[in-house]
């Protein structure tokens, strides 16, 4: 292991989510399997071995009955269970990769996805969720969003890579489709808790970190393709096409309305806690909306889409 910590893995100095996602350039060669024990395992998940670092708080706000903790419970419950659908689509897609190298780097993906979702539920139990439970309070808060969401999603992901073989589809799907657009929320989600819910924020910002490597070298790996095989740009687009169609339909929007309205609730009960804390340059979180928020994150969603699309020569 080099003494040189490179900035996708460096806790301290890493860049935003936004940011990396949409101008960091990796490779599935500079991110195998030995990257993945040395740099990843070796390195960064040394200073965040819960998932947040262990001198991150869980404080009152969020230990306390009410909005915001029923805001954040409901928030991991359905990123517990989307984690764990992209880390079982992982697996097909693992076992249709084309070489040793792919196999290394999606292999070391699934491994990403299955602690996040690892995390995120402990994140539950830390919030005073019991253990025995906390599995029925997951598909209790979640469930119909799980039914109406993310099962869909993930039926269109196993048919693609799964069903039809299809590998770079699935790199595709997973780069545009789920990682595109989820990495920005997660960043919006980091950006919310950071100062009212540390640990939580922190858990956000070790998974956001991850997923700038996976979309950085998905970009990669679909850029290289379309330049060996540039007559399978027209498939792609039409996949992405489809994709879109199938998000366009999802009742996304009331899943993440119901959620950032709770959310405005527990910033009515608690924002003395943070007057002045701004979630973006010159906004002040305490002077958002819920519908303010979910407009700036899909903002962040589509423009994320378009530069690793422009990147891939997609458009």
């Amino acid at each position: 292991m080099s003494d040189e910590i490179r900035p996708e893995v460096d806790w301290d100095r890493t860049v935003p989510v936004l940011e990396g996602a949409r101008t960091l350039e990796l490779t599935p060669e500079s991110c195998d399997l030995q990257y993945w024990l040395d740099e990843v395992a070796g390195r960064l998940l040394r200073r965040i071995p819960n998932g947040h670092t262990p001198d991150a708080v869980v404080p009152e706000q969020v230990l306390k009955p009410g909005p915001l903790r029923d805001a954040l419970i409901q928030e991991f419950a359905f990123r517990t269970i989307a984690e764990e659908k992209v880390t079982r689509a992982l697996g097909h897609l693992v076992a249709a990769a084309p070489n040793r190298v792919m196999t290394e780097f999606f292999s070391t993906q699934l491994l990403d996805e299955a602690r996040h979702a690892r995390v995120f539920r402990d994140h539950i139990i830390e919030v005073g969720v019991p253990e025995a439970e906390v599995d029925d309070v997951i598909t209790e808060v979640a469930g119909k969003a799980i039914e109406t969401v993310l099962d869909p999603l993930e039926a269109f992901g196993v048919s693609v890579i799964r069903d039809q073989g299809d590998f770079y589809g699935g790199v595709i799907t997973l780069t545009i489709l789920v990682e595109g657009v989820l990495a920005p929320f997660g960043e919006l989600s980091e950006r919310k808790w950071v100062e009212l819910d540390p640990a939580g924020a922190e858990i956000e910002r070790g998974a956001g970190m991850d997923e700038i490597r996976h979309l950085s070298v998905g970009s990669s790996v679909i850029k290289r393709h379309l330049q060996e095989q540039p007559g399978e740009r027209m498939r792609v687009l039409e996949l992405i096409q489809r994709g879109r169609a199938l998000w366009e339909g999802l009742p996304m929007q009331p899943v993440l309305f119901q959620r950032e309205s709770l959310f405005q609730q527990g910033l009515e009960e608690w924002g003395h806690l943070i007057p002045e804390y701004e979630v973006w340059p010159g906004r002040k979180l305490v002077d958002t909306s819920a519908e303010e928020r979910m407009i700036t994150a899909s903002t962040w969603s589509q423009e994320t889409q378009d530069v690793r699309m422009r990147y891939m020569g997609l458009v």
